[in-house]
């Protein structure tokens, strides 16, 4: 496993999360303000926790396990885990300004 620092294995993660998209929103999961937090550990743990933007949301399974396996993907995580939660609820302040153009919000 090649050194790389946390701060370049953070850049990594979030490279990859933002190619996750809704797929109802044409916008990623990161500029929606779906992501929370990302932890890494000193071996290279990637902790992530993030929310949807509705409890019900179809497609909450299949996200998670998605941005999880792409997490897994990067050859310096060791391991990858995605927690999901409605603490604080999502709501649309949380969306970046790239997002709020794209959904013509601005």
């Amino acid at each position: 496993m090649s050194e790389i620092t946390p701060f370049q294995l953070e850049a990594k993660v979030l490279s990859v999360i933002q190619t996750v998209y809704d797929p109802e929103i044409p916008v990623n999961i990161y500029d929606l303000g779906l992501i929370y937090d990302i932890k890494i550990t000193a071996e290279n743990e990637v902790v992530v926790l993030m929310t949807l933007t509705a409890p019900t949301c179809p497609v909450a399974g299949s996200l998670v396990g998605e941005v999880e396996l792409k997490i897994k993907e990067i050859p310096e995580v060791k391991n990858a885990k995605v927690l999901l939660t409605f603490d604080p609820p999502w709501d649309p302040s949380l969306l970046s300004e790239e997002a709020k153009l794209t959904l013509g919000m601005l």
